[in-house]
């Protein structure tokens, strides 16, 4: 089931704003423009940290999609590498996808949906035990991550973008997923994200 919306008053004045899931944030960078672009800033350390969210990130990473009705995903890196992720979506449109796997959680296994756009850098600030995938709603979608923990091939985990139980909307009918992504499993088998 989709999450309800939980506004915090707390992030008043930062930038980012309070998705539906327990944790998770969308900011969408102030683009400074001119005649001969734009510019704008992705992340800040400050706003993290007096939003009381982690700024210390030891990898990063950038994906590129090419054909438009992509899934990638639902991924997420259990303990002790569950990890939190910054992303942002630099190229291309993509409806971002984030499950709460979380069993402590309020918003245990609800999901959110929202369509970030590279023309204006939205970012996702995503907390450990939380599934993301994403699905591209154009051609060339490139997204840049931030990551919390180092990837460990040992720790990586992932849920079924089709489990019935989550049942997620998706925009598009599915024109490519990798053999991975197609096999990962229901709820019932998957590892424990937090």
């Amino acid at each position: 089931m989709s999450a309800a919306f939980m506004p915090n008053p707390a992030l008043s004045g930062s930038g980012l704003s309070a998705l539906p899931l327990l944790g998770a944030f969308h900011y969408r960078p102030q683009l400074h423009e001119d005649r001969r672009g734009s510019f704008c800033r992705l992340s800040c350390t400050d706003m993290l940290e007096q939003a009381g969210l982690n700024s210390r990130w030891v990898q990063s990473n950038l994906s590129r999609t090419e054909a438009k009705g992509t899934i990638r995903g639902m991924h997420y890196q259990t303990p002790p590498f569950a990890e939190i992720k910054l992303l942002t979506c630099i190229t291309g449109r993509v409806y971002d996808v984030l499950v709460d796997l979380r069993s402590d959680s309020p918003t245990y296994l609800q999901w959110v949906g929202i369509v970030l756009n590279g023309a204006q850098a939205d970012t996702l600030y995503i907390p450990a035990g939380i599934a993301h995938g994403f699905q591209t709603l154009s051609d060339d979608v490139t997204l840049h991550y931030s990551h919390s923990q180092p990837f460990s091939p040992a720790h990586q985990a992932g849920l079924s973008y089709r489990d019935p139980q989550i049942a997620i909307q998706w925009k598009l009918p599915v024109t490519v997923i990798s053999d991975r992504d197609s096999a990962q499993p229901f709820l019932p088998d998957i590892k424990e994200a937090s």
